[in-house]
C-alpha cells in the first residue's frame, strides 16, 4: 500500500481531502493568501468534479468554523422535504419505503450551496476574505470542462450499481463513456456541470436558490418527476447552529447538533472515558471492545431521539450529559457483546479540512446519500440530485415519518478538537453509521494514545453494521489486525467478518492538527485516493 500523499508538515497552511486533485486545489487557494474557509469551497466544487459519485451540488453540507480566540460555529446546509410531499402516495403505489433512486428519491432540497454561500459571508465578514468566487470555482470548473481521470473508487462504484443507475435521468450521457462502463484512469467530463459553476461564479451562489439557475433546476425537477417545485428552492436557506459540545480529560470536542448523527461520536467517547479504571489503557481487545459496545448504547438512543430539531423532544446537547452518559457505560458489559442488528442505511460522503496559517480551521463534510444519489443527473445544469429522503420512513408515527418541509435524519458529521495545550484538530470521514465510529477510533488513537498522527489514519480499523457498500449488520475489521485480538472478539461473542487489508468500507478518513507553535500536521486515508498538501508544496508529501 503506497503511503504517498498520505502525510504532510507545514508552518503555512493545510487541506486535506479524499481526492488529491480537490487538495491540491484547496492548498493553491491557501498559498495565494486565502483562508480555510476559501480553500474549503474550492475543496468542496473540486470534490464535485472530481469524485462525483460521493458528493456534488445536489446534496447537503455540514460545517464547523473557527477562528482563534472566537467561538464555534456551526452551519447546517441540509434540505427539507417538498412541500407537496405526500407519504400515503408511495403506499397507494405499492412502496413499502422510498426508492432509493429515481424521482421520487429526489425529494429533499439540495442544501450545498447554501452551505458554500454561509461559509462565504463568515469568510468575507469576519475573516477578511477577499479571493472572489471565480478563483475559488476554477478548478472545478476546469476539471469538469477539460475532463478529469475516474478514480478507482468510482469506476467500482459505477459498476455494482449501474442496474440501479443507467435508467435514471441524465445518467448515461453523463458518467458512462459511450454507453460504457468507465475503467479507473478513463477521462470524464461534466460540461454542463462547468458551465452551472461557471454561471454561479458570475452571478452569485444566491442564483441556486431564487435565480435563472433555481427555474432552470426546478423545471428539470418537475420534468423528471421529483415533488420539489421552486417555491422549494426559494424557501431554503442554511442555518447557523450551536454544535455540540462534550468536555473529555484533554480537550473540548465539537460537532454538529441534529439533525445530524453528531451526538452519537460524542456519546461513545463520553461512555469511553467512563470505562473502569485500568481498562483499555492502550490500544487493545478492550479497546474495540468497550467502542463497539459504546456504538451499541449511542445508535439506541440516536435512533430513538434524533431527527428534524423541531420535531424532537429534546435538545440533543442533553444526551451528552453525566447523568446520561454514566448510565450509557454502567450498560455494557466488559466481557461479552450485546447482541445486534439495528436497522441502518449505508451513505456516500466526503469529509475535507483546512487550517490555514493564522490558525483559523475548517471541518466540512458534504454528500449526496447513496452512489451517485438519486441517479438523477438534472440535463440542463448537470446536478446529480442526492436522494437523502430515502432516509424518511413511510410508517406512520415512526421518528423519521416522511412529512412536508421537513429535515431528514443525517449521518454527517465533521468534527473538531480544542485541546488543552493549544493544539487545534479537525477530522472525520465518509462511511454513514461508520462516521462516529470511526471519529471515536482517530479521537482515542491521538488523544488517548499519543499515536502518530498518520498512524492514528492509516491503522487498521473496524465499523459496525451498515456503511458503505456494505448491507450486513456484524462488526467489520479489516485483516491487518493481530489474530489473537480477533480471537479474542469472537471470545466474547463479536459476530465478525474480516475485510481486505485495507478497504473503504471503513471510511475515507482524514485529520489535521495544528500546534501551539503553529506546526501543522496532516493526514489522509491511504484507502482513498486523497492527499495532505501543504500550502508551501508543489506537490503532496
Amino acid at each position: 500500500m503506497s503511503t504517498k500523499h498520505i502525510y504532510s508538515e507545514t508552518h503555512g497552511g493545510m487541506a486535506v481531502a479524499p481526492h488529491a486533485k480537490a487538495a491540491e486545489s484547496a492548498a493553491a487557494v491557501l498559498a495565494e493568501g486565502g483562508n480555510a474557509i476559501e480553500a474549503c469551497i474550492a475543496m468542496a466544487a473540486s470534490l464535485a468534479a472530481v469524485y462525483p459519485h460521493m458528493t456534488g451540488l445536489g446534496g447537503d453540507s455540514f460545517w464547523l468554523v473557527h477562528e482563534p480566540h472566537g467561538e464555534v460555529q456551526s452551519i447546517l446546509a441540509c434540505g427539507r422535504s417538498a412541500a407537496n410531499i405526500n407519504r400515503l402516495q408511495y403506499l397507494a403505489n405499492g412502496d413499502s419505503i422510498i426508492p432509493y433512486r429515481g424521482s421520487q428519491a429526489a425529494i429533499t432540497v439540495a442544501g450545498t450551496v447554501s452551505g458554500w454561500q454561509q461559509a462565504l459571508h463568515i469568510s468575507q465578514d469576519q475573516w477578511h476574505g477577499r479571493l472572489p468566487l471565480s478563483r475559488l470555482l476554477s478548478g472545478a470548473i476546469s476539471y469538469c470542462r477539460n475532463g478529469y481521470s475516474v478514480t478507482n473508487s468510482q469506476a467500482l462504484a459505477t459498476s455494482s450499481k449501474l442496474e440501479q443507475l443507467e435508467s435514471q435521468v441524465g445518467f448515461a450521457d453523463v458518467f458512462l463513456v459511450n454507453g460504457k462502463l468507465p475503467a479507473s484512469g478513463d477521462l470524464l467530463k461534466q460540461t454542463a456541470l462547468a458551465n452551472t459553476l461557471e454561471h454561479l461564479a458570475r452571478v452569485g451562489l444566491d442564483d441556486f436558490y431564487q435565480g435563472e439557475l433555481a427555474e432552470s433546476i426546478a423545471t428539470d425537477l418537475a420534468n423528471v418527476g421529483s415533488p420539489l417545485t421552486f417555491d422549494d428552492l426559494i424557501t431554503h436557506t442554511a442555518q447557523l447552529a450551536t454544535p455540540l459540545q462534550l468536555r473529555t480529560a484533554t480537550a473540548n470536542l465539537y460537532t454538529t447538533p441534529a439533525p445530524t448523527q453528531g451526538a452519537a461520536t460524542l456519546m461513545m467517547l463520553g461512555q469511553f472515558a467512563r470505562r473502569p479504571e485500568g481498562i483499555a489503557t492502550h490500544e487493545d481487545v478492550d479497546t474495540v471492545h468497550w467502542l463497539v459496545e459504546a456504538t451499541k448504547q449511542a445508535f439506541m438512543v440516536r435512533n430513538r431521539e434524533i431527527r428534524d430539531p423541531q420535531l424532537m423532544a429534546i435538545n440533543a446537547q442533553d444526551l451528552l450529559t453525566d447523568t446520561q452518559l454514566s448510565s450509557m457505560a454502567a450498560m455494557i458489559d466488559p466481557l461479552r457483546a450485546a447482541p445486534w442488528g439495528v436497522p441502518s442505511s449505508p451513505a456516500d460522503t466526503t469529509w475535507f479540512g483546512a487550517i490555514d496559517a493564522e490558525g483559523r480551521s475548517v471541518s466540512c463534510i458534504q454528500s449526496i446519500y447513496h452512489e451517485f444519489g438519486s441517479g438523477v443527473v438534472l440535463p440542463a445544469s448537470g446536478i446529480c440530485w442526492q436522494n437523502r429522503g430515502a432516509s424518511f420512513s413511510l410508517q406512520a408515527g415512526h421518528p423519521l415519518e416522511l412529512k412536508p418541509r421537513t429535515l431528514p435524519f443525517h449521518t454527517l458529521c465533521p468534527s473538531m478538537a480544542h485541546f488543552d495545550d493549544g493544539r487545534r484538530m479537525v477530522f472525520g470521514t465518509m462511511g454513514g453509521d461508520g462516521q462516529p465510529q470511526t471519529q471515536a477510533i482517530l479521537f482515542t488513537r491521538y488523544a488517548d494514545y499519543a499515536q502518530p498522527l498518520a498512524e492514528v489514519i492509516a491503522a487498521p480499523r473496524w465499523v459496525l453494521g451498515r456503511t458503505w457498500g456494505d448491507h450486513s449488520d456484524n462488526l467489520k475489521m479489516e485483516a491487518r489486525f493481530a489474530a489473537d485480538l480477533i480471537a479474542e472478539l469472537r471470545q466474547r461473542g463479536h459476530d465478525l467478518m474480516l475485510l481486505d487489508d485495507y478497504d473503504e468500507t471503513v471510511g475515507h478518513a482524514g485529520a489535521i492538527v495544528r500546534h501551539a507553535n503553529g506546526r501543522i500536521e496532516g493526514a489522509s486515508d491511504p484507502r482513498s485516493d486523497g492527499a495532505a498538501v501543504s500550502s508551501d508544496a508543489s506537490s503532496p508529501s
